[in-house]
């Protein structure tokens, strides 16, 4: 499975410079292409509402938090996004390359696996940063 350069690019944007909220990857022909770059202003419910209901992706977020000592944090969390209702090809394609082009990216510090979207709420996603 190639990854295109254009992945590792966006995503060390996203890293240093926060031009991005979020990124959606999806897999097409052999290779892992992004599907869409979320602006920094967009919010936990436009990424989620940008998933696909029956196809799988991957996506980074950009996680921003408050800690318990009143300090504002980030966290980019990688996540596998994939329905039961698509494809079993698919889910397959996407869990055989995820470990591979997840390495491509350095500096994820959170991973979920969700198949249906109450796995990766936004409570989820506090518990696991905080």
């Amino acid at each position: 499975m190639a990854v295109h350069d254009d992945c590792k690019l966006r995503f060390l944007e996203l890293k240093a410079r926060r031009n991005f909220r979020y990124i959606i990857f999806k897999i097409e022909a052999q290779q892992v292409l992004i599907e869409k770059l979320g602006s920094p202003d967009e919010t936990y419910e436009d990424f989620t509402g940008s998933l696909p209901a029956d196809e799988c992706r991957y996506a980074v977020f950009d996680f921003d938090f408050i800690t318990s000592e009143n300090c504002q944090k980030s966290k980019i969390f990688f996540i596998a996004w994939s329905p039961d209702t698509s494809k079993v090809r698919s889910k397959m394609v996407y869990a055989s390359s995820k470990d591979r082009f997840k390495r491509e990216l350095d500096g994820i510090q959170f991973e979920l696996q969700a198949t249906d979207p109450s796995e990766m709420s936004i409570d989820i996603v506090k518990g696991r940063a905080i």
